[in-house]
């Protein structure tokens, strides 16, 4: 193993405070990601064949947001500290200590568009390869954020681009395994459901752009 790494770049996870409010990269990777990923869902729905209105994707979003939110914190909870919190109930709210859930996340978006369609008599396929286009948006964004946070950083590594993250008691070199998600989950994964989305074919099949 060596002992060179890249030193791990002083970004302050808090980019302001004020007294007990604080902005955090990581919020604003959330924002970025929703925000984002709305604007590209509208352009999405207003291609043939129209399933939906933008108007009713607007509202959509809203929905989708508190199954991120939700779907996050709960999944955390329930994961990864579960007899924890099963004693401090109230840190539950407390969403700055702990975190969110990928796969918690992944839930609440899942069980959100369902509700949605089936409320709104709107193929719930369709309206999941709209969420599966703009789903690597977030993961860019997210991923970005766990790195400044120095959090689910990789294995030991010996690679050039290895870090010692702050965060890790071994004060090894590791893989920087957020940044590897941000590109590969993120843009790549992106560009590659931008062309897919282009075909006709795929959108008049429901469901297989999400697949």
């Amino acid at each position: 193993m060596i002992t060179l790494a890249l030193p791990f770049p002083a970004i302050d996870p808090v980019l302001i405070e004020f007294g007990p409010l604080a902005i955090r990269w990581y919020a604003l990777a959330y924002i970025a990601g929703i925000v984002l990923g709305w604007r590209y869902a509208r352009l999405l729905v207003a291609r043939p064949p129209v399933f939906m209105t933008p108007e009713k994707l607007d509202d959509f979003i809203v929905w989708v947001t508190f199954g991120i939110i939700l779907g996050g914190r709960l999944g955390y909870v329930l994961f990864y500290k579960p007899g924890y919190y099963l004693y401090n109930p109230a840190e539950i709210l407390v969403v700055w200590r702990g975190g969110m859930s990928f796969h918690g996340g992944l839930i609440g978006v899942l069980v959100a568009t369902w509700l949605f369609a089936r409320r709104n008599n709107i193929h719930p396929m369709a309206l999941g390869d709209v969420v599966a286009a703009v789903a690597p948006i977030g993961l860019f964004f997210g991923r970005i954020a766990n790195f400044i946070n120095a959090e689910l950083f990789g294995r030991p590594a010996d690679v050039p681009w290895a870090f010692v993250f702050p965060t890790d008691p071994s004060r090894l070199p590791r893989h920087p395994r957020q940044l590897s998600e941000a590109a590969f989950d993120g843009l790549v994964l992106f560009a590659v459901l931008v062309v897919l989305a282009r075909r006709p074919g795929m959108r008049e099949r429901p469901g297989r752009l999400g697949g």
